[in-house]
Protein backbone atom coordinates (compact mmCIF):
# COMPACT_ATOMS: atom_id res chain seq x y z
CA UNK A 1 0.00 0.00 0.00
CA UNK A 2 3.02 2.20 -0.32
CA UNK A 3 1.61 3.96 -4.05
CA UNK A 4 -1.52 5.12 -1.59
CA UNK A 5 0.70 6.50 1.13
CA UNK A 6 2.95 8.18 -1.28
CA UNK A 7 -0.34 9.87 -2.67
CA UNK A 8 -1.68 11.00 0.18
CA UNK A 9 1.73 12.47 1.76
CA UNK A 10 1.58 14.28 -2.35
CA UNK A 11 -2.04 15.97 -1.37
CA UNK A 12 -0.96 17.19 2.01
CA UNK A 13 2.03 18.40 0.74
CA UNK A 14 0.56 20.22 -2.18
CA UNK A 15 -2.01 21.37 0.57
CA UNK A 16 0.12 22.76 3.07
CA UNK A 17 1.52 24.76 -0.08
CA UNK A 18 -1.42 25.99 -0.96
CA UNK A 19 -2.71 27.01 2.55
CA UNK A 20 0.83 28.94 3.45
CA UNK A 21 0.27 30.98 0.33
CA UNK A 22 -3.61 31.50 1.20
CA UNK A 23 -2.46 32.34 4.46
CA UNK A 24 0.04 35.06 2.98
CA UNK A 25 -2.48 36.43 0.88
CA UNK A 26 -4.97 36.73 3.50
CA UNK A 27 -2.01 38.85 5.56
CA UNK A 28 -0.92 41.06 2.85
CA UNK A 29 -4.36 41.57 0.51
CA UNK A 30 -4.66 42.73 -2.69
CA UNK A 31 -2.20 45.56 -2.66
CA UNK A 32 0.49 43.43 -2.99
CA UNK A 33 3.15 43.18 -5.62
CA UNK A 34 2.34 41.69 -9.06
CA UNK A 35 5.23 39.40 -8.39
CA UNK A 36 3.46 37.66 -5.17
CA UNK A 37 0.05 37.80 -6.20
CA UNK A 38 1.53 35.66 -9.32
CA UNK A 39 3.60 33.53 -6.51
CA UNK A 40 0.39 33.23 -4.48
CA UNK A 41 -1.37 31.80 -7.56
CA UNK A 42 0.58 29.21 -8.59
CA UNK A 43 1.22 28.34 -5.50
CA UNK A 44 -2.60 27.69 -4.20
CA UNK A 45 -3.30 26.46 -7.97
CA UNK A 46 -0.94 23.75 -8.17
CA UNK A 47 -0.79 22.89 -4.41
CA UNK A 48 -4.56 22.50 -4.77
CA UNK A 49 -4.52 20.43 -7.99
CA UNK A 50 -1.80 18.33 -6.55
CA UNK A 51 -3.74 17.90 -3.16
CA UNK A 52 -7.41 16.94 -4.83
CA UNK A 53 -5.60 15.21 -7.77
CA UNK A 54 -3.59 13.11 -5.05
CA UNK A 55 -7.00 11.80 -3.14
CA UNK A 56 -8.21 11.17 -6.22
CA UNK A 57 -5.08 8.90 -7.20
CA UNK A 58 -5.57 7.35 -3.50
CA UNK A 59 -9.09 6.54 -3.86
CA UNK A 60 -8.93 4.71 -7.02
CA UNK A 61 -5.44 2.35 -5.78
CA UNK A 62 -8.00 1.61 -2.51
CA UNK A 63 -10.78 0.80 -4.26
CA UNK A 64 -12.53 3.75 -3.14
CA UNK A 65 -13.13 5.33 -6.44
CA UNK A 66 -13.59 3.57 -9.47
CA UNK A 67 -10.14 2.20 -11.36
CA UNK A 68 -11.83 2.65 -14.36
CA UNK A 69 -11.34 5.72 -16.81
CA UNK A 70 -14.20 8.00 -16.11
CA UNK A 71 -14.81 9.74 -19.12
CA UNK A 72 -17.18 11.79 -20.69
CA UNK A 73 -17.55 14.29 -24.29
CA UNK A 74 -16.47 17.26 -24.27
CA UNK A 75 -13.71 16.66 -21.33
CA UNK A 76 -10.66 18.53 -22.26
CA UNK A 77 -12.33 21.34 -23.70
CA UNK A 78 -14.26 21.64 -20.34
CA UNK A 79 -10.80 21.24 -18.43
CA UNK A 80 -9.65 24.02 -20.91
CA UNK A 81 -11.93 26.36 -19.84
CA UNK A 82 -11.91 25.84 -16.14
CA UNK A 83 -8.45 27.05 -16.37
CA UNK A 84 -8.43 29.95 -19.11
CA UNK A 85 -10.99 30.87 -16.44
CA UNK A 86 -8.93 30.16 -13.32
CA UNK A 87 -6.04 32.69 -15.06
CA UNK A 88 -8.44 35.50 -15.95
CA UNK A 89 -9.44 35.29 -12.22
CA UNK A 90 -6.04 35.51 -10.81
CA UNK A 91 -5.16 38.41 -13.61
CA UNK A 92 -8.69 39.99 -11.67
CA UNK A 93 -7.61 39.70 -8.26
CA UNK A 94 -6.59 43.28 -7.92
CA UNK A 95 -10.12 44.48 -8.90
CA UNK A 96 -12.79 41.91 -7.38
CA UNK A 97 -9.75 40.59 -4.64
CA UNK A 98 -10.88 37.54 -2.16
CA UNK A 99 -13.87 36.95 -4.85
CA UNK A 100 -10.93 35.96 -7.64
CA UNK A 101 -9.20 34.26 -4.81
CA UNK A 102 -12.37 31.73 -4.12
CA UNK A 103 -12.68 31.22 -7.76
CA UNK A 104 -9.26 29.91 -8.33
CA UNK A 105 -9.15 27.64 -4.58
CA UNK A 106 -12.46 26.20 -6.00
CA UNK A 107 -11.96 25.36 -9.83
CA UNK A 108 -8.16 24.32 -9.02
CA UNK A 109 -10.06 21.55 -6.80
CA UNK A 110 -12.41 21.00 -9.43
CA UNK A 111 -9.32 20.50 -11.93
CA UNK A 112 -7.18 18.06 -10.16
CA UNK A 113 -10.43 15.65 -9.62
CA UNK A 114 -10.63 16.27 -13.43
CA UNK A 115 -7.32 15.30 -14.66
CA UNK A 116 -6.96 12.47 -12.65
CA UNK A 117 -10.49 10.56 -13.09
CA UNK A 118 -10.06 9.69 -16.31
CA UNK A 119 -6.73 7.75 -15.93
CA UNK A 120 -6.94 4.26 -15.43
CA UNK A 121 -6.07 2.64 -12.02
CA UNK A 122 -2.98 1.02 -13.70
CA UNK A 123 -1.31 3.96 -14.61
CA UNK A 124 -1.76 5.32 -11.04
CA UNK A 125 1.96 5.13 -10.30
CA UNK A 126 2.95 7.52 -13.04
CA UNK A 127 0.09 9.92 -12.25
CA UNK A 128 1.57 9.99 -8.09
CA UNK A 129 4.76 10.59 -9.63
CA UNK A 130 3.57 13.62 -11.66
CA UNK A 131 1.51 14.56 -8.54
CA UNK A 132 4.81 14.56 -6.67
CA UNK A 133 6.89 16.38 -8.58
CA UNK A 134 3.35 18.98 -8.85
CA UNK A 135 3.59 19.06 -4.97
CA UNK A 136 7.47 19.93 -5.24
CA UNK A 137 6.77 22.81 -7.69
CA UNK A 138 4.12 24.44 -5.54
CA UNK A 139 6.83 23.91 -2.47
CA UNK A 140 8.67 26.17 -4.61
CA UNK A 141 6.07 28.75 -5.51
CA UNK A 142 5.33 29.12 -1.94
CA UNK A 143 9.16 29.90 -1.13
CA UNK A 144 8.83 32.77 -3.56
CA UNK A 145 5.67 33.88 -1.77
CA UNK A 146 7.80 33.97 1.41
CA UNK A 147 10.70 34.89 0.67
CA UNK A 148 10.57 38.84 1.47
CA UNK A 149 8.67 37.94 5.01
CA UNK A 150 10.59 34.77 5.94
CA UNK A 151 13.83 34.62 4.03
CA UNK A 152 15.90 31.65 5.27
CA UNK A 153 11.91 29.88 4.66
CA UNK A 154 11.67 31.06 1.48
CA UNK A 155 15.22 30.00 -0.08
CA UNK A 156 14.99 26.57 1.14
CA UNK A 157 11.57 26.03 -0.38
CA UNK A 158 12.32 27.12 -3.59
CA UNK A 159 15.52 24.80 -3.49
CA UNK A 160 13.89 21.96 -2.04
CA UNK A 161 10.54 22.38 -4.19
CA UNK A 162 12.83 22.57 -7.08
CA UNK A 163 14.70 19.66 -6.67
CA UNK A 164 11.73 17.68 -5.75
CA UNK A 165 9.68 19.16 -8.81
CA UNK A 166 12.58 18.35 -11.00
CA UNK A 167 13.31 14.72 -9.61
CA UNK A 168 9.41 14.07 -9.67
CA UNK A 169 9.08 15.32 -13.49
CA UNK A 170 12.18 12.37 -14.18
CA UNK A 171 11.01 9.71 -12.95
CA UNK A 172 7.62 10.18 -14.27
CA UNK A 173 9.23 10.29 -17.81
CA UNK A 174 11.46 7.17 -16.69
CA UNK A 175 8.28 5.34 -15.60
CA UNK A 176 6.64 6.57 -18.49
CA UNK A 177 9.56 5.07 -21.10
CA UNK A 178 9.43 1.22 -18.43
CA UNK A 179 5.86 1.48 -19.31
CA UNK A 180 5.83 1.87 -23.17
CA UNK A 181 3.60 5.14 -22.51
CA UNK A 182 3.92 9.00 -23.28
CA UNK A 183 3.42 11.22 -20.48
CA UNK A 184 0.33 12.75 -22.70
CA UNK A 185 -1.57 9.30 -23.02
Amino acid sequence: QMPQLVAIFNGFGGGASALVASAEFLKTGVDSSTFLIVSITLSVLIGTLTFTGSFIAFGKLQGLVTTKPVTYPGQQLLNAILAIVMFYAAYMIPTYGMDSFYIIVTLSALLGILLVIPIGGADMPVVISLLNSYSGIAAAMTGFVLVNSEPSAGNALIICGSLVGASGMILTNIMCKGMNRSLVN
